[in-house]
Order: structure tokens, then sequence, then C-alpha cells
């Protein structure tokens, strides 16, 4: 039985600040057999792509990442926060759609040649996901796709990254 993942997404209005609707995936995680189906749609999705690394920013990136490494049989790279790594990192800042913010990934993370699938569990405007291809490319990854749970297509992020090749599961 294929569920509706969308059931499984709480829509909070004005949060972090008026005029937004943030999308709370915590439901989702919260639901076994959504959270497995939802790890396994991205998973079919990389399959084919020949992975050697996923690479997903914190925190939620962590999240959906994480599992679909594991399915791969592949390593997991986090892009932090700035100042969260002890060892030499690689950084990049980018905007959000309300602010902006540093992300760090630890120099020798991504080997060069390595084919890298980037994973969060949102796309709004790009920026956060821009930004980790930047560092992935910056240690010579090649990335072969993006994948999330949930895309906002009015904030056009796909346009940015479109080019690596897109999966998403939900749209709103």
């Amino acid at each position: 039985m294929t569920l509706d993942l969308y059931k499984y997404v709480a829509s909070i209005p004005d949060y972090p600040e008026k005029g937004i609707i943030y999308r709370d995936i915590l439901p989702l995680m919260a639901d076994g057999e959504a959270y497995k189906q939802a790890t396994d749609e991205l998973v079919d999705y990389a399959k084919n792509k020949q992975v050697d690394m996923v690479v997903g920013p914190e925190a939620r990136g962590f999240i959906v990442g994480c599992p679909i490494a594991r399915e791969l049989g592949v390593g997991f790279a986090p892009a932090r926060k700035k100042g969260k790594l002890p060892r030499e990192a690689v950084s990049a800042t980018y905007t959000l759609e309300y602010g902006t913010a540093t992300l760090q990934m630890e120099k020798d993370s991504i080997k060069p040649g390595q084919r890298v699938l980037v994973v969060d569990d949102l796309l709004a405007t790009g920026g956060t996901i821009s930004a980790t291809i930047k560092m992935v490319e910056e240690m010579g990854g090649i990335v072969v796709g993006c994948a999330f749970l949930i895309e906002l297509k009015d904030l056009n992020g796909r346009e940015k990254i479109d080019k690596y090749g897109v999966k998403t599961l939900m749209e709103f």
C-alpha cells in the first residue's frame, strides 16, 4: 500500500516569521511506514546514479540522507553550520528565504571524482543546496543528483540546481 505522504507534513503558518508557512516533516519521521516509504522512493531515484557518497546539510539533511546512504551502502558526509567542525573545512555562505547562513564541510570529506547525491528535507530558494554543491565541487566531487522530500515551487529553487537532476516527493 502506498501512503499519501502529504498527510504526514504539518503546515505551520507565520513560522519562523510572519508570511512564511513552515512545512514540518517531523510527523512523517515519527511514522515508521511513511518514513520508510519516503526513504525508499529517494533510494530508488539514486540507485542508477552510481553514488559513492551522500551529502546533506544540517540538520534535516542528516535525517533524510543517512538512511539513504545506508540503503545504498555508501558513506554520508555532513554539511555543518559554521563553527561545528573540529578539523580544516571548506565554507560556503548563502541566502535563505529569511536570512543568511554559512555551511562547512571537512576538507577531506569528499574525494576527487566521487559521485555525490545531495539531499535535504526541503528545496526552497536553493541557497542551502547551492552552497552544499559548491563545497562538494570545490573538493572535486561530482554531483549526480539532488533529492528532497518537499519542494516549495513558488520559491524557484529548482532553477539553481536543475542541471544536476532533481527529485522531490511532494510539492507545495
